[in-house]
């Protein structure tokens, strides 16, 4: 990809040296023909008709020189781009400054579910304290969604006591802390009404949101994207939310945004609650701790909790 690049920007570099050439030399032929005018050694008719076609062989040489040297810019974006998705992302993020010891959620003997007589959560107690990166595990219909919603307050425990640090962010898997009528950068001020100019775009810019991308309309992103740029408008902020609750994070991530999200997360150093089925990716951001919901009977490191 480098070789590539280099290509390009050679190619960039003759285009523009042929390009000052052909007008030095233009310049030179013009200025002969009107010292020969005003001696008057040429008739008046041929000297127009050569001026005309100086002036439109010029023309078409410029046109076609322009065209040259914006496919070789192009050229030169698309091997940058292929670069920077091959580089390996590191991402420096602002501090939590969650102290070790620091409960961030804390659930006592909880039950839950949509119906008092077949509760899908039954006496399950659990607390994440410090910078832990907790992953909870199980199949489909073991009661992760239900857990969730418990824990953002959209649903209240038929028994038990569930507590949660207020500063923390939920990502579902359509992003729904971001308006998609906004772009990133407006999406940026109103989560962190307090950022200056300066350090919204080089928030956005460490998530790979650089000048113009910025400024793209969140409802049309793609999911990948869209990820992304919740992470950035989250974690870019001073500061970051404490806990960080993340809900499938990986089922419509691309590569580039997967490399851009775990590099983000391993510089986020406040604690982590992660609803994932991607193994690499679980290891690749850290996780010390595992929380599995099966068969309505929840265990922790393999153990009935």
């Amino acid at each position: 990809m480098r070789h590539d690049l280099a290509l390009a920007e050679n190619r960039l570099s003759e285009i523009d040296g042929r390009a000052q050439e052909a007008a030095e030399k233009k310049a030179r032929k013009d200025s002969g023909g009107r010292k020969k005018r005003a001696k008057g050694d040429m008739p008046r008719i041929l000297a127009g008709a050569r001026k005309d076609r100086s002036e439109d062989t010029g023309g078409k040489n410029a046109q076609i020189a322009e065209r040259q040297r914006a496919e070789a810019l192009q050229a030169i974006d698309t091997a940058r781009r292929r670069i920077e998705v091959l580089q390996p992302l590191s991402v420096k993020l602002p501090a939590t400054d969650l102290p070790a010891g620091r409960e961030v959620l804390w659930l006592d003997g909880v039950s839950a579910g949509f119906w008092p007589e077949q509760p899908v959560l039954r006496d399950l107690s659990f607390a994440v304290v410090g910078p832990e990166r907790v992953a909870l595990v199980g199949p489909n219909g073991s009661g992760k969604t239900t857990l969730l919603k418990l824990i953002v307050g959209e649903l209240r425990p038929l028994a038990g006591i569930v507590r949660v640090r207020p500063d923390f962010a939920l990502f579902d898997q359509k992003v729904s802390l971001l308006d998609p009528a906004r772009s990133i950068l407006d999406n940026f001020r109103r989560l962190n009404p307090k950022a200056g100019a300066n350090e919204c775009h080089a928030a956005l810019a460490r998530f790979m949101f650089r000048a113009d991308a910025a400024l793209q309309i969140a409802g049309s992103l793609s999911g990948g994207q869209m990820f992304r740029a919740g992470l950035a408008c989250v974690l870019g902020g001073q500061p970051p939310p404490s806990l960080l609750i993340l809900d499938e994070p990986t089922n419509h991530l691309d590569f580039e945004s997967i490399e851009a999200v775990e590099a983000g997360l391993r510089a986020y150093d406040g604690a982590l609650l992660v609803v994932s089925h991607d193994e690499a990716f679980l290891q690749a951001i850290g996780i010390t701790r595992r929380i599995e919901l099966a068969a309505n009977l929840p265990r922790i490191d393999g153990g009935i909790v």
